[in-house]
């Protein structure tokens, strides 16, 4: 069946990352008392970050204390405000190298386009207002974690963006993503196409034992794909 969405995720796939997503919630963690290496942060990236920072928190606590919602609250808030100030003045931001070429040859094939996310809606918007991508038509629909009641790696997001740009059938979606919650939750969905792409967080052997019908070195490998 043709695809008529595409649905990307944005740190690591749409939106250049280089560990920052990874660095501020280390940071955040570590000024909380909390010391968390890279590779367990990225065990966890993707999904809602109040959800990561509760089981980072559950991973050095005994199960006897599990991590209270204010403990969470708190250390989210710092990661807020470490991401939004990196989002807003750093001048690495811009878009992951064949994005833009993608994005417009999808566009030329009448293709929606659609931005999924483990971020809350303020870093959202944040990070379409720098990069100029919250101009009328840019996109067809961003959908934020804190919009739906499950993160990933639960079908949730997916189905919202679905909901937003009119289609009816999974079948018809492609998702693509970086993370293994991102390949868990194309196949939640039931996307017709689910794709990982290697530049981002994870690496093709990392991403490699997760459901998917595609990996990709990046989004300029996509638009052949759906031919």
């Amino acid at each position: 069946m043709k695809i008529e969405l595409v649905v990307f995720d944005m740190a690591g796939t749409t939106v250049r990352d280089d560990d920052s997503v990874n660095r501020c919630l280390r940071d955040a963690l570590a000024a909380g008392g909390l010391a968390v290496s890279r590779d367990e942060v990225n065990a966890v990236m993707g999904i809602p970050k109040p959800d990561a920072i509760a089981a980072l928190l559950a991973q050095k606590q005994p199960a006897s204390a599990p991590p209270s919602a204010a403990r969470v609250a708190e250390l989210h808030n710092d990661f807020l405000r470490r991401m939004l100030d990196f989002y807003r003045t750093d001048p690495s931001v811009g878009p992951m190298p064949g994005t833009l070429k993608c994005f417009a040859e999808l566009r030329r094939r009448s293709v929606r386009l659609a931005l999924d996310t483990g971020f809350s809606r303020d870093i959202v918007d944040t990070i379409l207002q720098r990069l100029g991508w919250n101009a009328p038509g840019f996109l067809d629909a961003t959908v934020a974690s804190d919009e739906v009641p499950r993160g990933r790696p639960h079908p949730d997001l997916l189905i919202e963006a679905m909901r937003r740009t009119g289609v009816a059938s999974a079948s018809q979606v492609a998702k693509v993503g970086d993370t293994p919650s991102d390949l868990q939750e194309g196949t939640a969905a039931g996307c017709g196409l689910v794709i990982g792409v290697t530049n981002g967080t994870h690496t093709r052997e990392q991403l490699a034992s997760h459901p998917h019908h595609h990996l990709i070195c990046s989004l300029a490998e996509l638009p052949a794909l759906l031919d």
